[in-house]
């Protein structure tokens, strides 16, 4: 069971819990390849954590040109 970051927490940063499941599997898998963290320190040893963890800290966000457009 994850205690931290929470999730009320982590939807003042992004409004979608499905867009923030994305968001933090993506950057899990980078982390997993080996690309360079976004904080000094985390708490978790997990990388879905640790995309969780940079998500509160504000460095992980979804950009506004990423969503799909209707038509």
């Amino acid at each position: 069971m994850m205690l931290y970051p929470s999730i009320d927490k982590l939807l003042k940063k992004i409004d979608s819990k499905y867009s923030l499941v994305i968001l933090s599997s993506k950057r899990a898998h980078e982390l997993h390849h080996h690309e360079p963290p976004m904080l000094e320190h985390y708490e978790s040893h997990k990388n879905v954590g640790r995309a969780l963890e940079e998500v509160v800290a504000g460095d992980l966000t979804i950009r506004e040109d990423s969503k799909p457009e209707h038509v």
